[in-house]
């Protein structure tokens, strides 16, 4: 199965080498990877050029920001899987054989993340991960899943660097991303994928985000969380009773899981969607908890 990963980078030679190498290494056979460079200044092109052999095409030409230039990489994409991975992020080795293995395997999984977030270093080290309970589709409708957007508790964000979705979702969602927002662009799109279809949690790890100082979502976070507030508002989301929020985040993360079937009967809150290795017969499958 075909998989098109786009690379988004403007002056970040530093950082995009790793990254490109990375995703180039997690080739599973049918890899086609795409670098869009905004024009930089600082050598990146000679990164590009020196790996060029192995993309299926690179673009170096002014952008209107990081979701301009994914829009223009997607639209070069013929991939039935698709997703895109940051300089200075990274793909793990094994993440698009296992995402064509699901893919493959389970035709009503439309798009995925890794139920394992995982950090690194400026350095490109892993040095953190961290396991979350499942991302159910009213839940991050609701909020949930944005801090501050009700005075209850928060879940963790989705994880960029570790979703990955079918071409067909994208073109059903409107096949672009919404460049009104200039951060939050992923957070909108989510959203919009949720009006059509769940969100299954791999138990996996697929990709890293790199923490660096310079990183945009760090020097503006408050912006950020401001336009994914007016991208859930403009599903109709308005926050929930702070309590039962509360209550919900707090099952969700502490349960244990023998107990979730009965507190999901019990709407105390909703099963998530998981995609889980079974060890003995080998094989990916589809359970909620």
């Amino acid at each position: 199965m075909r998989i098109s990963i786009v690379t988004p980078a403007l002056n970040s030679r530093s950082f995009l080498g790793p990254t490109m190498d990375g995703v180039l290494a997690a080739d599973h056979g049918d890899l086609e990877y795409i670098v869009m460079d905004g024009g930089s200044t600082d050598g990146s092109q000679d990164v590009i050029a020196a790996r060029r052999n192995r993309l299926k095409a690179a673009v170096s030409a002014p952008d209107e920001g990081l979701y301009d230039a994914l829009n223009k990489g997607f639209a070069l994409s013929t991939g039935e899987i698709m997703g895109w991975i940051n300089a200075g992020d990274a793909l793990f080795p094994d993440s698009l054989r296992i995402l064509d293995e699901i893919f493959t395997v389970h035709p009503e999984v439309e798009w995925v993340t890794s139920r394992v977030i995982s950090f690194l270093d400026e350095r490109g080290r892993l040095v953190e991960q961290a396991m979350h309970w499942g991302i159910d589709r009213d839940g991050y409708l609701r909020g949930e899943h944005l801090p501050g957007f009700s005075r209850g508790r928060s879940l963790s964000l989705i994880q960029q660097e570790s979703t990955f979705w079918r071409r067909s979702l994208w073109e059903r969602a409107g096949a672009r991303l919404d460049t009104s927002y200039r951060l939050a662009a992923d957070f909108e799109l989510w959203a919009r994928f949720f009006r059509h279809a769940e969100l299954w949690s791999i138990s996996a790890p697929l990709g890293a985000f790199r923490r660096h100082a310079d990183q945009l979502s760090a020097i503006h976070w408050d912006k950020y969380l401001a336009e994914a507030k007016r991208a859930l508002e403009a599903t109709g989301a308005r926050p929930r009773n702070g309590h039962a929020q509360s209550l919900s985040v707090g099952l969700r993360r502490s349960l244990p899981r023998s107990l979730r079937p009965l507190a999901s009967r019990l709407r105390l809150f909703r099963a998530a969607p998981f995609c889980e290795f079974d060890t003995q017969g080998q094989t990916w499958r589809l359970t909620r908890f």
